[in-house]
């Protein structure tokens, strides 16, 4: 199988990026499982759990006889150690701001060997969905690191693979950077099928970094790639389908997706300017004054002909979106959402109200300073659909006489750069929802989140609409009446869309390939769409 780029890291916890949360999706285990084809949640981990009343406190009782891949036992202690490392500062932990409903940590303690009691701070409208994207830690392998201080550390890429252990369906068995990381199976796995066979079913998955996706698709079809961790270019469906049709390949058309690509501005303060010298942070960027401005978003956002930018980029297989939540959600999906018309003129005059105008009569639209109004927009080296969807921005910009220089890197590069807040204009790239439930995308929606791309590590909110969404965000999570939960989510939308703090223009169907001779597989809208579950898949040979 193949991915775009290499992991950042062997450790879950301290990167997000998707090839390091893929590695743990093969190498580690939860407590609990979203089916992401029927959505419903599993027991994993744990076998079974009961809830207090009030609906804040869980008792749960693990599944007995599971081990390590190394062979350790798993008990209560690597739960609440893994809670212990999550909620630490010094772990630098990238999943804790998505476990703090309502922005207090969860307070986890052993009963027994075998049981757990998990309390949250206050009601939590989704329960134990919540710990859907928590691996469990081996206690055994990381307190030494933990107690250290060294956690975030612990588990990079030059780390010894006979270290690293887990409760997944499959282990390290040998990483190449820039090349592949290969897994066996992991012959110690707890989880069997109906007819009692022992998972995974694979014994072996060698994960191939192909940063080129002409490249991918040939080798798909040619039967030298099983799968694929990213969907299919609408321009490859074709193809693929006469491979499918000739009984090469297997080809699924999953309908329009969750996730859609966004553009947006870096709002933080001194952001636009980099480093100075001797570390400190250079002077601020004079354009801040214009380019932060929220009229500048909009009149982006009218700039562009979303028709236009759906046949360029997915050759009409997209709908038009005006937000970060796409029609697909059907249960938290807001029709009263403004769909922003393609209206230049009404951009232009947005422009023009914040100075842009062009003073010297070349075209070209000149800042309050008199300079050439122009920023940098970063995208993704190699992802068609960003590349393609970055051109289309620029382009609808220039005609009004904006200049947006397009500047492409690969994705560990691009991510590192926005995550640091500094030293960019504006990204154009996929911010993926963890889930169908806004109140388990909390680090997207909340001003403290590690998704809140557009103005990251703010300790309380800087403007008065991220307040009143965190206000609105910590209803929606506490109360369990679905209604009530509907229409604060609503409203966060609507103060999303007349902020726009990221524009967003048309989400893509989504369509998924493997080889012929892959089955078991399970489609689903979200992504990884067909590696969700990666113990049940198998290859006839």
């Amino acid at each position: 199988m193949s991915v775009r780029t290499e992991p950042q890291s062997f450790n879950p916890f301290t990167k997000r990026d998707s090839p390091t949360d893929l590695l743990s999706t093969f190498i580690n285990a939860k407590l609990v499982r979203i089916n992401r084809a029927t959505e419903e949640l599993e027991p994993w981990l744990a076998q079974r759990w009961t809830r207090s009343d009030d609906g804040t406190r869980y008792t749960v009782t693990l599944r007995p006889g599971v081990t390590f891949a190394d062979g350790h036992p798993f008990t209560a202690d690597d739960v609440v150690f893994t809670f212990n490392v999550l909620y630490d500062e010094r772990s630098r932990n990238v999943l804790a701001d998505a476990l703090r409903p309502g922005g207090q940590p969860l307070t986890v303690s052993a009963i027994d060997s075998h049981t757990v009691v998990i309390t949250f701070p206050e009601p939590f409208a989704p329960g134990l969905r919540l710990l859907d994207i928590l691996p469990i830690l081996p206690r055994h392998r990381l307190e030494a690191a933990f107690r250290a201080g060294t956690f975030a550390d612990a588990w990079g890429l030059g780390t010894p693979l006979d270290r690293i252990t887990g409760l997944g369906p499959f282990t390290l068995a040998e990483y190449v950077p820039g090349q592949r990381t290969v897994l066996t199976k992991n012959p110690r796995y707890f989880r069997r099928d109906e007819r009692g066979v022992a998972l995974p079913y694979l014994d072996r998955v060698t994960i191939e970094i192909v940063t080129d996706q002409n490249a991918e698709l040939l080798r798909l079809e040619a039967g030298d790639l099983d799968l694929t961790a990213s969907e299919v270019r609408p321009e490859d469906f074709a193809p693929l389908r006469r491979a499918a049709e000739g009984g090469r390949a297997q080809l699924f058309d999953l309908g329009v997706g969750y996730d859609v690509n966004g553009f947006w501005i870096n709002l933080t303060p001194g952001g636009l300017a980099g480093s100075g010298t001797g570390g400190r942070p250079a002077a601020p960027d004079r354009r801040e004054a214009w380019v932060q401005r929220t009229e500048l978003r909009h009149a982006i956002s009218l700039a562009v002909n979303r028709q236009a930018f759906a046949d360029a980029v997915y050759l009409g297989a997209g709908e038009p979106v005006f937000g970060p939540v796409t029609a697909a959600n059907r249960k938290w999906f807001s029709t009263a959402v403004p769909q922003t018309p393609h209206d230049p003129a009404q951009a232009q005059a947005l422009l023009a109200s914040i100075g842009l105008v062009d003073r010297n009569g070349d075209r070209l639209l000149d800042d309050p300073e008199g300079k050439t109004a122009r920023l940098t927009m970063l995208t993704q080296k190699g992802r068609t659909a960003l590349e393609r969807g970055a051109a289309v921005i620029r382009d609808e910009v220039a005609k009004l006489g904006l200049t947006i220089d397009v500047v492409t890197l690969d994705g560990a590069a691009l991510i590192q750069r926005f995550l640091s807040a500094r030293d960019f204009d504006a990204v154009y790239f996929s911010v993926l929802m963890s889930s169908t439930d806004p109140a388990l995308n909390g680090d997207f929606w909340m001003s403290t989140g590690y998704a809140h791309v557009w103005r990251l590590h703010q300790r309380t909110p800087a403007t008065s609409w991220e307040r009143e969404i965190d206000e609105l965000m910590k209803r929606q999570m506490r109360s369990f009446d679905e209604t009530e939960r509907k229409a604060a989510f609503d409203r966060v939308q609507a103060l999303f869309a007349e902020q726009l703090p990221m524009v967003h223009f048309v989400a893509p169907k989504v369509f998924a390939a493997a080889s012929a001779r892959v089955t078991n597989l399970t489609p689903a809208l979200s992504r990884p769409q067909l590696l969700w579950s990666p113990d049940t898949i198998a290859v006839t040979h």
